[in-house]
């Protein structure tokens, strides 16, 4: 996940300015099944602190334990953890384990892509072989194809060893999710979207400004009208949710949305607003790009018999994930198999 990276990248430059070494670990290949897939990362410094996760907990303190050797001696290895024969996983993890370095270079190319809201790819090399030395650093590539390795090494290495696998990963934007509103509702969706990781911008009403402040965990807040609201960065890495308890506001906003390309529109109120709402869009205009409609939400959330705000938060953010997992949502319980297999 990109926002686990982005943290990875902003502990790692704070520990480099105390002197404190990094070790990046990453789950490169699984065999069986996992709490979490090929892809995860934590960082794990010489003064004992680790940010992020490779698993639900009963990884961490044996991927600590073999990533000492990495802290003494510089060079990257292949760890395996077999949950096969443990409480918790029923799979077999393959870890790379290696030097994190943030230079100067990197940082700024990172940060500026964030920013851009462009995908970037990661590409490790490994093989699945237990306390397997690999002379090879991950490589990050930006767009421009503007790449750097993840520790001082040649930025164009190439192996001739057949047995060296390369697992590659894009990584997204990080998710947004735009709230349009400024009741205390919209704080507690703002702090739930928060926890998960995603960038929170909040716009609220010019006769009601509210600051940074009063919403925990958003990247923004302004205050503003429908007509003057500018559309840069919502992508189809991004969510809106409409809660400004006004109906005129929400179609004006509406309306001002219509030529955007969201996976998910969700509008607070009943379906009596929502069957009001879709008949004035088409008094106002015709002209909507494909499946426009099927983005909208409303009554947004859903249907846990949420009652409280922090409840209806939990409601909304469920059906975002639940549509930009592309996950029609039902109880595990009524599975069969892997929880996890691809549609």
């Amino acid at each position: 996940m990109t926002h686990e990276f982005k943290q990875i990248v902003q502990a790692a430059l704070f520990n480099q300015a105390s002197n404190v070494k990094n070790v990046l670990a990453t789950v490169v290949a699984l065999d069986g099944s996992s709490y979490r897939h090929p892809g995860v990362r934590m960082l794990l410094s010489s003064n004992g602190n680790m940010v992020g996760a490779v698993s639900g907990g009963c990884v961490e303190k044996e991927v600590w334990r073999r990533a000492q050797s990495v802290f003494e001696n510089g060079k990257p290895k292949i760890m395996t953890y077999d949950g096969r024969y443990r409480l918790g996983c029923e799979g077999v993890l393959y870890i790379l384990l290696e030097p994190f370095e943030v230079s100067k270079e990197f940082e700024n190319a990172f940060f500026n892509q964030i920013e851009k809201r462009t995908t970037f790819t990661i590409n490790s090399y490994y093989k699945k072989q237990d306390e397997c030395l690999i002379d090879f650093s991950s490589t990050i590539v930006f767009e421009n194809n503007e790449r750097f390795t993840f520790f001082e090494k040649d930025k164009n290495q190439k192996t001739e060893d057949e047995t060296i696998q390369m697992f590659s990963q894009s990584l997204p934007p990080c998710f947004k999710l735009l709230i349009i509103g400024g009741e205390h509702d919209a704080v507690r969706l703002c702090k739930m979207a928060a926890l998960l990781g995603w960038e929170v911008d909040v716009v609220t009403s010019i006769k009601d400004p509210k600051k940074l402040l009063d919403f925990p965990g958003a990247k923004t807040v302004t205050a503003n009208t429908p007509e003057a609201f500018i559309l840069d960065g919502l992508d189809k890495e991004c969510a809106v949710v409409l809660m400004t308890h006004n109906y005129a506001q929400d179609l004006r906003y509406l309306l001002k949305l219509k030529d955007c390309k969201l996976p998910y529109i969700g509008i607070l109120g009943s379906a009596k607003r929502r069957a009001q709402l879709q008949s004035d869009l088409f008094d106002y205009t015709s002209e909507f790009n494909d499946g426009f409609l099927d983005t909208i939400y409303s009554p947004a959330g859903l249907n846990l018999g949420a009652i409280t705000p922090e409840e209806i938060a939990l409601s909304i953010i469920s059906e975002i994930l639940s549509v930009i997992r592309n996950r029609k949502p039902i109880s595990l319980k009524t599975i069969s198999g892997k929880i996890h297999s691809q549609n």
